[in-house]
């Protein structure tokens, strides 16, 4: 990662909401440094993140882009265990593997590790999740290793994957 996109990824929240239009902070950062992609585009950070920006890159501040969606408090994933059936949607909806559990068993969130990035609530089946207001998101270093190791995680799966699958080619 070149340093100015470093210290632009610093500064947003890492929900990994994808509410930006890109797979993640990093990328949004990554982004913002090429001059791709506004400083207003980040609905987690908010009015205070993008003044953050603006100050780290020189520019006027500027109101929270509705496009890209209201800006929220903190808020946490909850599942309702006795309604969930355990398809495992929203466990691989989790951008930061705080959803745990087996296939056809319950699951629940580690609530200290949610974002509330919301990706988990359209895959499931039963509508047994929900958000609730929590004081404040995850340390950002967390969410942000927590973020590359699914990803890491995810890439190692994929390889083993197609390495089985050109084995019977």
């Amino acid at each position: 990662m070149k340093p100015l996109a470093q210290r632009i990824d610093a500064l947003l929240p890492q929900t990994q909401c994808t509410k930006c239009g890109y797979d993640g902070c990093r990328p949004y950062a990554d982004a913002i440094a090429a001059g791709e992609a506004d400083i207003n585009h980040c609905p987690p950070g908010g009015d205070a993140g993008v003044e953050k920006l603006a100050a780290l890159l020189h520019r006027a501040a500027k109101p929270l882009d509705p496009a890209n969606g209201p800006y929220r408090a903190p808020q946490a994933a909850v599942i309702d265990e006795a309604a969930c059936i355990g398809c495992a949607k929203c466990i691989q909806a989790c951008p930061v593997d705080a959803i745990v559990g087996a296939s056809k068993l319950m699951h629940t969130v580690i609530a200290a590790w949610c974002t509330g990035c919301e990706l988990c609530l359209p895959p499931c089946p039963v509508d047994c999740i929900a958000l609730v207001p929590v004081p404040s998101l995850p340390a950002a270093d967390l969410s942000r290793e927590r973020h590359l190791g699914r990803a890491a995680r995810l890439a190692v799966a994929a390889m083993e994957r197609d390495s089985r699958l050109a084995a019977y080619e």
